[in-house]
């Protein structure tokens, strides 16, 4: 066969003279080009086809590598990566991985978080054994993981009690094809949305403005698509996020509630690679390619598919976040017509390593979303239309550089600005007005860091500066009217960090210091910092957590139909006096237990927040049009256990909440949170081996709280005579999910996935909040708003 081949191609084959004993294929076409006859050969004799020139080919048998993954305390390293150009793997519980590689020259990349990554060709292994390969801890991740699959592969416990989500080893969640990072943060307990989406995540019964959202150091003002249904960090180019709910490092600002910190890869890639991917709602496209030796871009797009096909997915999506909105219904005397929506996503990041002692990250982002619709009226028997739209963008860039001095010394700089647009036009067109909207964020940063390693410690200093400007716009055309709010806002800061592990690694503290200074109020602000884990014997740890933190923006709600009642949030600086400084103080203590594949891990936490205002909290009943500031109180427990099978994983975790409001001011002092989820059931299981990951899984959780009218006597004075603010609840919510994702290889450079998911497969209604609004006869009458119904979704990616 291969002489016929090198006749009728004019080629060459080089091979070792015994290779080709006892090797039987069946004839090709004549017909068929020479590179499918090399894919055909190589597919039914499992050798590997190398083109050397034009002319060249070698055949070699194929290589396997093996092998263990230590830490320097000899600890089985287990979720590493291990990829070629053409392959990849995992290592399982013990360390082992085990891959094939066509030749001896093939460059091998072994990637764990935490460790210096290795590069080495297939020659410098042990080819006749599988050998103990010990990774070294990166001098900068003084913080290292103490615990892999915290619920599914690629979900880990760090040392300071944070989670971290590894993209490159997460396997499946249920309801999810792909890796979106806002969805999946919801998997830990504490952490849950009570609309459903990654606009309005709640950590720990806060609300979702007191989330602080990091990506490559640059904080984001928007966090989603769709207004607030799918994320808006494209989950190719993101590679890890870092959840923090308490004890967080001093070098981080606000966020009392809790920290989203989002990282892309800090590697420069030797070779090409990318993906590129489409699912029933957008396509992507990835890029990672080298630029000499000492540097790679990376580039990533993603975008709707919706001018293209208008799927049932994408459908069902645009009902949810228009539903009871002006988008999808007006007055009886106008028509809508001509919906239209459309987003997108830019990434590009460029990685310079002029030195083994300097590194460069430069990152960008650009984010938008754009409904549009029409109004249609009849004047006079002439049908007039205009257009009404909403619209949600962010352009946001960063300068990170890393300075390594010596062994034990390192300065980070960090560097960013970033800017968010809302703007909403809506055309009245019986009124004949127009009404503009607009909520503009522009901020800028400047951080320093110095980071001193001497045997188990770890010194930490630096300093910050922030700028942040907020304008809000109101313009009406008819009668005329133009209001324009801007404030800035200047703070600095000096912070301090002290980390101590012991050689065993079984016992860490750390201890910090953020000290703020906000120029215009003259405030001074001191916020220690404190974590500590120690391990009791091999089996069990504690661990105890406390922070003090503040912020200076919040989110409002002035009105449920501000931007045409699709995106009514805005975003507002404080004036220390109506809107407050948002102060919390947090503490907490856990106790983990994990042997033979079981962890059960219990925490007890209490959270007090003080300076947040109604307008934030998202009332759509009772204090809906009140203005005033106040506080909450929340003590919270919450549970987790998992069994971990081999290939299966099970886990069932559990989250309490006691969330209660304080404001004096109002007519009851004290009255449950809008965030009140008090009992909150997750229940799931995963399988994943090397072609499949398969998940289900089951959300409960109690109603939202909600006010109602006082029964026989609900209109008052044409007002809704509200009972006891949040003093009954919603409908129970329950959600169940699965997901199934196949992953195949095509050939030796191209390797494939396909997947399906479905979200809420029993179609449950499940109520997310309600409204009252009076009637023409004076009626007091409810609005509800629901959840997304039994929802598929399907994708294909190729991997190249």
């Amino acid at each position: 066969m291969l002489n016929e081949i090198s006749k009728s191609h004019n080629v060459n084959f080089n091979y070792k003279s015994d290779l080709l004993k006892e090797v039987y294929v069946i004839p090709l076409a004549d017909d068929l080009s020479l590179n499918t006859k090399i894919e055909t050969l190589e597919q039914q004799t499992n050798l590997i086809f190398t083109k050397i020139s034009d002319v060249v080919f070698s055949i070699t048998k194929p290589v396997t590598i093996c092998g263990y993954l230590r830490d320097n305390l000899e600890n089985p390293l287990y979720g590493a990566t291990i990829n070629t150009k053409h392959n990849y793997t995992v290592t399982n519980d013990d360390g082992y991985f085990e891959i094939e590689v066509p030749s001896l020259a093939t460059l091998l990349t072994i990637r764990f978080i935490g460790f210096k990554t290795i590069e080495r060709q297939a020659k410098f292994f042990k080819l006749n054994s599988c050998e103990a390969i010990t990774l070294i801890e990166e001098a900068e991740v003084f913080s290292s993981v103490v615990l892999n699959g915290y619920i599914v592969k690629g979900i880990e416990k760090q040392q300071d009690g944070s989670i971290a989500i590894d993209y490159s080893k997460f396997t499946l969640l249920p309801g999810l094809i792909e890796s979106d990072v806002l969805h999946t943060v919801q998997a830990l307990p504490g952490v849950l949305s009570v609309d459903e989406t990654v606009s309005n995540i709640n950590i720990r019964g806060g609300s979702h403005d007191q989330n602080l959202l990091l990506w490559d150091g640059i904080k984001m003002y928007q966090s989603s698509h769709f207004f607030g249904l799918i994320s808006s960090f494209n989950p190719q180019i993101t590679q890890t996020a870092t959840v923090i709910n308490n004890g967080t490092d001093a070098s981080y600002t606000d966020g009392v509630s809790g920290t989203i910190d989002m990282q892309s890869s800090k590697t420069i890639e030797s070779n090409f690679k990318g993906s590129f991917g489409m699912n029933l709602l957008n396509a992507d496209l990835f890029l990672n390619a080298p630029i000499g030796k000492k540097s790679s871009v990376q580039i990533a797009g993603r975008k709707s598919i919706d001018e293209l096909v208008r799927t049932p997915t994408y459908k069902t999506y645009f009902e949810r976040v228009t539903q009871d909105t002006e988008v999808a219904e007006n007055t009886s005397n106008v028509s809508n017509s001509n919906q239209a929506f459309d987003f997108y996503d830019a990434s590009l990041r460029w990685l310079y390593k002029p030195s083994d002692k300097d590194f460069v990250r430069l990152n960008f982002m650009l984010v938008h979303n754009d409904l549009t619709f029409d109004e249609s009226a009849l004047f006079n028997g002439v049908e007039e239309t205009r257009e009404s739209s909403i619209s949600q963008k962010s352009i946001s860039a960063g300068l990170n550089y890393k300075r390594q001095w010596n062994d034990n010394l390192s300065t980070v700089l960090n560097i960013y600005n970033t800017d968010y647009k809302l703007q909403a036009v809506n055309a009245n067109i019986m009124a004949e007005q127009r009404f503009l909207q607009e909520n503009i964020v522009s901020e800028t940063s400047a951080k320093l860091e110095g980071f001193y390693t001497q045997n188990q410690w770890q010194f930490n200093l630096g300093y910050n500066f922030i700028e942040s400007e907020i304008t809000n716009l109101n313009d009406i055309d008819v009668p005329r009217f133009v209001r324009r709010d801007s404030e800035v806002l200047r703070e600095q800061a000096v912070f301090a960090q002290t980390q101590f592990r012991n050689e065993n690694k079984d016992f860490n503290i750390n201890f910090g210091v953020r000290v703020n200074y906000i120029e215009k109020f003259d405030e001074l602000l001191i916020e220690p910092r404190l974590s500590v884990r120690k391990a009791l014997g091999h089996h069990f740890e504690i661990e105890a957590l406390g922070e003090f933190k503040h912020q200076n923006t919040s989110q409002i709600i002035n009105f449920q139909n501000d931007f045409l009642g699709v995106e009514k949030r805005r975003w507002q600086l404080t004036d220390n006096d109506s809107i407050p400084i948002i102060k919390s103080k947090q503490a907490s203590l856990g106790l983990l237990y994990k042997n033979k594949g079981w962890l059960i891990d219990v925490k007890a936490y209490y959270k007090k927040v003080d300076g947040i205002t109604t307008q934030s909290q998202g009332f759509t009943t009772k204090y809906e049009f009140e203005k005033e500031k106040g506080s909450y109180d929340v003590l919270g427990a919450e549970f987790l256990v998992r069994k971990n099978f081999n290939h299966l994983n099970t886990w069932l975790s559990y989250s309490y909440i006691k969330n209660d409001y304080t404001f004096e001011s109002l007519e009851e002092i004290e009255f449950p949170s809008n965030f009140d989820i008090t009992h909150a059931f997750t229940i799931g299981t995963t399988y994943s081996n090397d072609s499949w990951n398969i998940s289900t899984g089951l959300n409960y959780r109690v109603g939202k709280p909600t006010s109602i009218p006082l029964l026989e006597n609900e209109v008052t004075d044409n007002d809704i005579n509200f009972d006891s603010a949040n003093n009954e609840r919603l409908q129970d919510y329950l959600r169940i999910d699965a997901s199934a994702l196949y992953k195949f290889k095509i050939n030796k450079t191209l390797r494939s996935e396909v997947g399906i998911s479905a979200w809420n497969i029993s179609d449950i209604e499940n109520p997310i909040n309600n409204y009252y609004r009076i009637d023409a006869e004076a009626n007091a009458i409810n609005f509800s708003r629901y959840s997304l119904g039994i929802t598929t979704n399907a994708v294909f990616r190729l991997y190249f």
